[in-house]
């Protein structure tokens, strides 16, 4: 009976063993190694990318990577100087063609008509869906400002332009059995977000359908990938100075875009894809507890804006 039990815990520790190398090497591959020796000639896809919400943060450095590895790019944004100045540094830069277009995301079915018309004769092979928008900070949903409006215009900027840019440039890719979908979702889609719900639940959804997709048109040489990214220091973060877990928008996607064509879903990050880690093992053993610290946390970056808006709002009155 001792013999038969000692070989039952030789076996149980071989299986969880087993089981941690399972999930253990494919996540220090793809997030680690891979990475490291990336080589993906992004010129083969195609002589153009578009890149929607081009003229700040990720999106910009989305355009300005793909520049450098030679693609024209086209600049989607909604301010057209904003786009002009873009334009003119990246085409000073690295001597490529770049087209812009201004258009403003949370409008109706109109905008779409305009971008297809301003790139039918182009050969696009790469995409980024970057474009989004999110609440000014952090609330609890009945208490959202503007609640009605805001909804509207998060499901438009952050799913509806997702949808319609992924219809108007998949077809030709597809034709050609080669291309490039980029989808910018967010790490507050797969962990708890409480105070930014809506705007998680709509990054949710980008990350699902970019899944899906990826699956649907994997043996039609289409690279479909969900880019989850944690905090980075952009003007939608508010977050002002980079550091090594909410690194510059020109070091995450310097990162994320060698990923590319080795993960399908990555965080782009490897600081960003620990932090996950740790909050899925917090979860494993107590969701309630990783909801309360991701709950408390939220409410901390919420009670920050509220003092930084009040001290705004007195600064003003001193001045008048």
């Amino acid at each position: 009976m001792g013999c038969i039990m000692e070989w039952f815990g030789i076996f149980a520790t071989i299986t969880l063993l087993l089981q941690i190398f399972k999930k253990v090497f494919p996540w220090f591959y793809e997030n680690i190694l891979a990475p490291r020796y990336s080589r993906l000639s992004l010129k083969k896809f195609g002589k153009w990318a578009v890149i929607t919400g081009a003229t700040d943060g990720i999106g910009k450095e989305y355009a300005k990577n793909l520049a450098k590895n030679g693609v024209n790019v086209v600049l989607i944004s909604r301010t057209i100087s904003k786009l002009e100045d873009v334009a003119k540094e990246i085409k000073a830069e690295f001597t490529v063609e770049t087209r812009i277009i201004d258009v403003d995301f949370k409008n109706g079915p109109e905008i779409y008509e305009k971008i297809e018309k301003n790139i039918q004769d182009l050969e696009v092979g790469i995409l980024v869906n970057n474009v989004g928008m999110s609440y000014t900070s952090p609330e609890y949903f009945l208490s959202i400002p503007n609640r009605d409006s805001l909804l509207v215009d998060l499901i438009q900027c952050n799913i509806t332009s997702v949808l319609n840019m992924t219809k108007m440039l998949l077809p030709k890719m597809v034709e050609r059995n080669c291309g490039v979908v980029i989808n910018i979702s967010s790490l507050s889609a797969v962990i708890p977000a409480p105070l930014i719900s809506v705007y998680a639940a709509t990054k949710s959804f980008v990350d699902k359908f970019s899944d899906d997709l990826a699956t649907e048109y994997k043996n039609r040489g289409i690279v479909i990938q969900s880019v989850l990214p944690g905090p980075v220091a952009t003007n939608m973060s508010k977050i002002k100075k980079p550091t090594w877990m909410a690194p510059s928008a020109k070091q995450f996607v310097g990162s994320a875009i060698k990923t590319l064509g080795i993960s399908s879903h990555t965080t782009g990050y490897y600081p960003h894809s620990i932090l996950k880690l740790s909050i899925d093992a917090i979860d494993f053993f107590s969701p309630s507890y990783a909801r309360n610290i991701s709950l408390k946390t939220i409410e901390n970056i919420r009670k920050r804006a509220i003092k930084r808006k009040e001290a705004n709002r007195n600064k003003d009155n001193k001045n008048n």
